[in-house]
């Protein structure tokens, strides 16, 4: 008995290919009992996200597994013959695979923490329902042991990796925690709505939202259960926050450095962090030259974006030691099957009763 894994991820497949490869959450529990129908196969675990579609299982012939899988989710999903190419683990590969994907090592955003949670989430909904054994229920939570280990033993968390993230850690370099902090939109542009989303993660509030279509205003302002203003009323409210963040399409600035000095007047001292993400730059530069005002464009925070990126990408050969040492420490191989690791007194195959029960939600 060994086991495997089968699968596309955004390394090897465009997201139309992706989409239709894509299992239904609902669907999920009917496919693993479809899948643990397939003779070579006894017990699996589907991992299925916006970035990967993956297929964990456990098989005495892996090899015999692996083509069987590929032709059932070609047929499955109406994916041609050479449309898509499937990468494919056995043994210790499998494991290891597993290991870099809940580590996070694996994913479009190196380090990024989602994965943890979604493989949970994947192998809760295989347990539920019935379809895992001694290998699947074994090899998941090692993958959460050496998730756990990774990310606190490496620096691979550290240092921001997109626009939003950065400003987000500027925040809180100016502010301390942001609970509390009061945030203005100008222009509804998603980059605009993205940070301040990330904004509110970090306990962000009071999200006033103003843009050149009210229309636009008021929806972007809904969705992140704050209040729209009127474009030509945006610069009465400068005193009611600590953070502004401007994205519109005008030619020329619009925040200008006269406001923000009449406005910091005011302030007693209070700190104002403005996020200028417009091209051209809706900021005027001088405003940074005013005490206790805080200035980015576009271009600073993407190199510290780019700066966060290469720190962890220098730490994936320190996570990669790190999985190599839990592996020979936990002895994987067993677990894999390779070379013999067959196990004793455990079921080589979910028993037929078990797959013919009726399904439970997970």
């Amino acid at each position: 008995m060994s086991i495997f894994c089968l699968g596309v991820n955004h390394k090897t497949a465009p997201v139309e290919i992706r989409e239709r490869l894509a299992f239904a959450e609902k669907a999920v529990p009917q496919h693993l009992v479809e899948i643990c129908g397939i003779e070579e196969i006894s017990e699996a675990v589907v991992l299925s996200t916006c970035n990967r579609v993956e297929i964990y299982g456990g098989s005495e012939n892996p090899a015999a597994a692996l083509d069987k899988l590929t032709e059932y989710l070609s047929g499955h999903f109406a994916v041609a013959p050479g449309e898509v190419e499937f990468y494919r683990h056995e043994a210790v590969a499998a494991a290891h695979h597993l290991f870099e994907v809940a580590s996070g090592l694996d994913s479009m955003v190196l380090g990024e923490t989602e994965i943890f949670g979604q493989v949970k989430k994947a192998y809760a909904t295989a347990q539920t329902t019935g379809m895992t054994a001694r290998r699947m229920n074994k090899l998941f939570q090692q993958s959460f042991s050496v998730g756990k280990r990774v990310r606190t033993s490496t620096r691979i968390q550290q240092g921001s990796t997109s626009i939003g993230s950065a400003a987000v850690d500027l925040s809180e370099k100016i502010f301390g925690q942001l609970n509390g902090c009061r945030v203005m939109i100008i222009g509804a542009g998603e980059m605009s709505r993205v940070t301040a989303q990330s904004l509110l993660s970090r306990g962000a509030r009071s999200i006033i939202v103003s843009n050149r279509s009210f229309d636009k205003a008021e929806e972007l302002a809904s969705e992140l259960k704050g209040r729209a203003v009127r474009f030509d009323d945006w610069e009465n409210c400068l005193d009611e926050v600590d953070i502004i963040i401007s994205s519109t399409a005008a030619p020329h600035a619009v925040v200008r450095y006269e406001m923000i000095q009449r406005v910091m007047a005011e302030r007693r001292g209070h700190s104002l962090f403005l996020i200028d993400i417009a091209v051209p730059r809706d900021i005027e530069n001088e405003v940074n030259e005013i005490d206790n005002v805080y200035l980015y464009n576009i271009d600073q925070l993407q190199q510290i974006a780019t700066e966060g990126i290469e720190r962890r990408e220098k730490q994936i050969v320190v996570c990669r030691a790190v999985i190599e040492e839990f592996i020979r420490e936990k002895g994987i191989e067993a677990l894999a099957g390779w070379p013999d690791g067959r196990g004793g007194g455990v079921p080589d195959r979910i028993q037929p009763e078990t797959m013919a029960r009726p399904l439970t939600n997970p």
